[in-house]
This record gives structure tokens, sequence and C-alpha cells, in this order.
């Protein structure tokens, strides 16, 4: 009686051979880099998205399109930036194909991680809600490069890869989105605090990954 094969995660320096191995077929090989890249493609569209409900859906397209195109993988960049493009696109389309009329839920990993109090954690599901209202409001790709550069943090460099972009325009769609969301924080005292609290610990973090 045969035996199924264990899965094997594979690290990035592997990138070459699960390519290879995917194309190939090898059904394995496809598990292990789904296994290995579902959380950070997860986190990406969250972060762009908030909390919604087509996300595991969403999901489901990037992989899609992940497989049916790494043979046009050819290693210009990482395997990782590859995916996360491909995330990206499946965001985009998301967002310029509809408006989503229903509130937004608490996108969980924007909250403090301090275990601040009830009350306090109370105000920043109420923020976070009220920020992803005014992202909604946002044209598509302002609304990524925001998302992608004060949310998830990363350089505008990288955003502008993800985006298929240049930096210059990178920054100033992130520009844009930066105006229009302070401007409604000048209206919003509770959105107010949260991004003057939310600058503050990053800044705090950038910090002490430099000492």
């Amino acid at each position: 009686m045969l035996r199924p094969v264990p899965l094997q995660l594979v690290s990035e320096s592997d990138d070459g051979e699960i390519v290879r191995r995917c194309v190939d077929g090898d059904r394995a090989a496809q598990r292990a880099l789904f296994e290995r890249e579902r959380r950070r493609v997860h986190a990406t569209l969250f972060r762009i998205l908030g909390s919604n409900q087509h996300i595991d859906d969403l999901m489901q397209d990037v992989f899609v399109s992940v497989f049916r195109s790494l043979h046009a993988f050819r290693g210009e960049s990482s395997l990782a930036t590859w995916i996360d493009r491909c995330a990206v696109r499946a965001a985009f389309k998301h967002i310029g194909k509809r408006r989503p009329s229903h509130h937004l839920e608490l996108v969980a990993e924007t909250v403090a991680a301090t275990d601040p109090s009830a009350e306090q954690r109370a105000l920043d599901r109420e923020a976070v809600r009220r920020l992803y209202e005014t992202l909604e409001r946002l044209e598509p790709k302002q609304r990524l490069a925001f998302t992608l550069c004060a949310i998830d943090d990363r350089p505008v460099s990288e955003a502008a890869t993800l985006m298929n972009a240049t930096v210059v325009a990178t920054k100033a769609r992130l520009w844009r989105a930066r105006r229009h969301v302070l401007k409604c924080a000048k209206a919003d005292p509770v959105l107010a605090a949260y991004l003057v609290g939310a600058s503050a610990r990053a800044h705090g973090a950038r910090e002490e990954e430099s000492s």
C-alpha cells in the first residue's frame, strides 16, 4: 500500500527548484509552495481590503493565477515578490469591480498589541472601521499605495514594484491618499487619535529595529 508523501515546506533559497517542480505538475511541490506563501498573501489582502468576506475567494484566485503563470517566472525578483504582485493585482481588480456597501469589521492586526484597556480596544476597533471606510472612497491605485506603504509598512520602491508603477507615480498616489485620510481625520477625533498613535508605534518599532 502506497503511503502519501509527507508535506515538506520549502525555503526561499529553493525558488528555482520549487518553480520547476510546480511547472512540471508536482502536487507536493505546489502544496509546499502554497503553505509557505499563504499567510503572507492573506496578510497582504487583509491589509489592503480590511476584514472582507471575499478574502478566501481572492486567496484562491491569487494561487490559481500563480500556478497558471509560474512558467513565466524568470527570477528577476524573488518568488515571494512575484507572488505578492499577483496578490496586489487580485486586490486591485476586486477594489475596482465594486464598492462594498456593508460596514467593514475590525482589522485585528492593525490594533496595538500592548493589551490596552477594554475601552481603548473599543476605540481602536472603531477607529480602524472608520479608516477603512475612508479608504473605500479613494481611487483604487491610491488606496493600494496607501495600504502597502502606510499600513503594510513597505518601502515606496517595493510598493511601486508590486503595483507595476514608477516610484514617482507611487509617491504621488501615496501623497494624495495621505491628504485624503488626514482631511477626513481633521473632522473625526477618533480617527485622528488613532493615526497619531499608530504613527508613534511605528516610529518606536523602527527605533527598536535600528538599535
